[in-house]
């Protein structure tokens, strides 16, 4: 038994340093709570590419440039300050990243596991950024799909969209998750039949009902400062990007029901008390890991190798 909290709020817009200090204000806060996980927003260092939904491919190209050079590496001395905070607190955190490449210019889309020792312990890249994003960041491969394990329990993630890839959630599963940590960042540029709070709360509910264990949301907030930066260039920047019902942060149990009330839309921090033996129960009924399911007729298998670039041949004959 723990309690858990997340984090619905924006970045300071592509500000590296900032963005950690105000991650560890609610850190310290969660800590004060009594929280033993903290949960952030999808790429929360240091702000999401909206240029490519409001913006050509052209004239976003230089926001793309911006984004890079506010991107970091899991290991830059500006990160340390966030390793230290969770030590500090004894907090888990797992907290989205643009994290740069070995390639100059090359980002992905990636969440960091640390533990409450301040110790980086793994982290996930997006394995299919979704739509527009696509013009943005690099696709991770197989050798993230990780569950750890952490004084709290198992914990795995998954970033925003592929939280609707069945194949993906289910290699969690395999291994034992039983905390899932989905991150979002809101999207009020969807089309005007969607809800993004629903569809959110619907792949959260999902995941935790099939899985029987807890989900655990964060999700962004579009600040009036985001669009201050972009409005030069899109003078409507607000018709766009302003939208009811474009967040959903909050926490869903192994019934697939909602804990408590989440945050729609509203900036803030929420808790919930997670106990983990509330996931054995309903695993009598329907255990896809175990008696609710034919392995002897499904054969899932998962390429979990780093993807490799290049391979140097000495010996051609080899």
């Amino acid at each position: 038994k723990f309690k858990a909290a997340t984090v619905q709020t924006s970045p300071v817009f592509l500000n590296v340093e900032k963005t950690i200090d105000k991650a560890i204000s609610f850190i310290k806060e969660a800590s004060e709570n009594g929280a033993k996980l903290i949960a952030f927003p999808e790429v929360f260092i240091a702000g999401y590419p909206y240029w490519n939904w409001i913006m050509t491919p052209v004239q976003g190209s230089k926001w793309y440039e911006e984004l890079y050079k506010n991107s970091v590496s899991a290991d830059d001395v500006v990160m340390q300050k966030l390793y230290k905070a969770a030590k500090e607190y004894d907090m888990h955190i797992v907290i989205g990243i643009n994290e740069r490449g070995q390639s100059y210019g090359e980002i992905y889309n990636t969440n960091l596991i640390i533990d409450n020792k301040g110790k980086l312990i793994g982290k996930h890249r997006k394995l299919v950024p979704t739509w527009a994003e696509k013009l943005t960041w690099t696709s991770g491969d197989g050798s993230s799909l990780k569950v750890y394990d952490t004084e709290v329990g198992p914990i795995g993630t998954l970033a925003c969209g592929e939280n609707t890839n069945t194949l993906a959630r289910f290699t969690l599963l395999s291994q034992g998750e039983l905390i899932h940590i989905a991150n979002y960042i809101s999207l009020p540029v969807a089309p005007p039949d969607y809800d993004m709070a629903e569809a959110i709360k619907i792949r959260a509910a999902a995941h935790s009902f099939e899985g029987k264990l807890f989900t655990i949301v964060s999700c962004s907030t579009i600040s009036k400062e985001i669009m201050e930066v972009l409005k030069p260039e899109v003078p409507n920047v607000e018709e766009l990007l302003s939208r009811k019902s474009s967040a959903f942060s909050g926490f869903i149990g192994p019934n697939g029901a909602v804990i408590g009330q989440p945050l729609i839309d509203d900036e803030g921090i929420v808790y919930a008390d997670i106990d983990l033996a509330k996931c054995i129960q309903p695993k009598q009924m329907h255990d896809i890991l175990g008696h609710y399911n034919r392995f002897d007729i499904f054969d899932l298998r998962v390429n979990i190798a780093p993807t490799k670039k290049i391979t140097f041949v000495t010996d051609p004959q080899e």
